[in-house]
């Protein structure tokens, strides 16, 4: 068995579907291995000067619905390959959550996309694929 714990990155971008595709593979290659599928969402912040605005609960509403119908996309691609996952989402800054999940959940790899939905990119990988792969203790797969 290649991986008994796969968490894999989703976040509805054309990288992360290439890194859900790529983790369906892994785990229908081990069979009995548990897919693990996190979509983190963050509801924006807007700083003026030193203070965080108030943004109205509508904006913060159309966040969370757009993360809901993302966490649903992925269990109907996931359904359609015919594996079985765990499909969560989890606020919070991306990257943490990643690394708390694989660390609080024994993972063995964790597969994300190269270029997130993130508005700012860095040159080689995304910021949130980069710190993953600087702080995670397991090997990290980045699909570009």
């Amino acid at each position: 068995m290649l991986f008994s714990k796969i968490l894999v990155a989703y976040d509805g971008s054309k990288a992360s579907n290439k890194a859900l595709d790529r983790a369906i593979e892994f785990a229908k290659a081990s069979p009995g291995a548990v897919l693990d599928v996190i979509h983190a969402f963050d509801f924006p912040r807007v700083f003026i000067g030193e203070g965080l605005a108030p943004l109205p609960p509508s904006l913060n509403n159309d966040y969370y619905n757009l993360a809901v119908q993302t966490t649903d996309e992925a269990k109907e691609r996931i359904q359609a390959a015919g594996v079985t996952a765990n499909v969560d989402l989890i606020q919070g800054a991306a990257a943490e959550v990643l690394l708390d999940y694989a660390k609080e959940n024994g993972s063995d790899i964790i597969i994300i996309g190269s270029r997130g939905l993130g508005g700012i990119r860095e040159f080689v990988l995304g910021s949130v694929s980069h710190n993953v792969v600087q702080h995670a203790q397991i090997p990290v797969l980045i699909v570009k």
